[in-house]
């Protein structure tokens, strides 16, 4: 009867006998957490400090190159980095968003432009490669703000359904009336392959384009 009732709601753990200090919970908790703070803690001081400067000097610079390129009439001449595609040359440093990033691998046809006349997926060609060249993204189509006749088209028979993929057809289509002024539908099919649309509007757009060359479905003069 002589042992002394312990008071849980004082958070008492143990009176020690030796002292007058009083251990209690909060107390021991609050010891027992600041020693795995401290124990888990780094060693300040023991690492080398030249270790991060010595990583940061094992990345090497990325390799640029001086190209001259004209885009839409306007020739820049400009250091590259050699990883730059096209796209993001165009888009990113000239500021030029109308070709757009579908798949990113050459494959959907939404990225293309023209180099030096021919449909060229932006996104698989490199910005060193176009050192010389002249360029004409959807933007360069424009005259005097007026669209042209095949930008008219597409938006008189509906080829621009989300308008997505609209820039990179509109520039091959644009190549292909270059060559052939006058295609037939099975012409504007062939040359529009590499070009994916993902409204499935192919009808609209096959039409859009022969309304530009003025031909008919058939091939014949309107």
């Amino acid at each position: 009867m002589g042992k002394k009732r312990m008071d849980l709601n004082e958070d008492t753990l143990h009176k020690d006998e030796v002292g007058d200090r009083d251990f209690t919970r909060r107390g021991f908790l609050g010891g027992a957490g600041a020693a795995v703070v401290v124990a888990g803690a780094p060693k300040l001081g023991l690492s080398e400090p030249s270790s991060a400067g010595a990583i940061e000097q094992e990345v090497p610079p990325v390799p640029q190159t001086a190209i001259r390129i004209t885009v839409n009439g306007t020739e820049h001449r400009v250091d590259v980095e050699d990883r730059w595609t096209l796209n993001e040359f165009l888009r990113d440093h000239v500021g030029l968003m109308g070709s757009k990033i579908g798949c990113n691998r050459g494959e959907c046809g939404a990225c293309t432009v023209l180099v030096d006349g021919e449909p060229t997926f932006s996104c698989s060609t490199l910005a060193v490669w176009a050192d010389g060249q002249d360029i004409v993204t959807v933007e360069g189509l424009e005259s005097d703000g007026a669209v042209s006749p095949l930008q008219q088209a597409f938006m008189d028979h509906n080829a621009a359904q989300c308008g997505f993929c609209t820039s990179g057809q509109l520039m091959t289509a644009t190549a292909l009336l270059v060559s052939n002024p006058r295609p037939t539908s099975d012409a504007v099919q062939k040359a529009l392959v590499g070009n994916l649309c993902r409204c499935s509007n192919y009808n609209a757009i096959v039409e859009a384009v022969l309304a530009a060359a003025g031909t008919s479905e058939s091939g014949g003069a309107q």
